[in-house]
């Protein structure tokens, strides 16, 4: 079950930036090019976020356009923030719905600049679903090991066991 209530925690997958949002606001997709291309996707999850603290690091920065800076984190590019270049740092900001702990706490309510919708984005719900797996895939899923960061808060990252540079 989903978290209802603040704090909502998240970070990037190698576990250098974290961050805890007090209040979230509206999800949305975005179809626009540079969100496709700062995601590496066909569009950008993201959730307005009140009263953000990082809480492990912080995201670096690129400037995306002359109005919006994004952020990520350095150490693995995982996409963290969009913002509006020049908005006071306690005002809200945009916080990538996948980096969140619990990425259902923050449901897309609405898709923005469908313009730049790549044309089969409606269409993939409908496609195929694989069922069956070979079993060399299920061998080689049963033998992976994560390095991601867990989907919580840590004391303290890495781990001392797990992680290699």
């Amino acid at each position: 079950m989903p978290p209802s209530e603040a704090p909502f925690t998240g970070g990037c997958q190698c576990g250098a930036v974290r961050f805890a949002v007090g209040r979230l606001g509206r999800g949305s997709i975005c179809h626009c090019r540079m969100c496709q291309k700062a995601f590496g996707a066909f569009f950008g999850p993201l959730v307005t976020s009140f009263d953000v603290v990082w809480t492990r690091g912080a995201p670096k920065y690129f400037a995306s356009s002359d109005k919006i800076r994004r952020g990520f984190c350095a150490d693995c590019g995982t996409p963290l923030t969009y913002e509006e270049i020049g908005r006071p740092a306690d005002q809200q900001l945009e916080i990538a719905i996948g980096a969140f702990d619990d990425p259902t706490v923050a449901a897309p309510a609405i898709q923005v600049n469908v313009t730049d919708k790549l044309p089969f984005f409606d269409g993939l719900a409908a496609l195929p679903v694989r069922t069956e797996y070979s079993p060399g895939w299920l061998e080689f899923m049963a033998t992976l090991v994560c390095h991601q960061h867990p989907d919580h808060d840590t004391a303290y990252w890495p781990p001392k066991q797990g992680l290699t540079a």
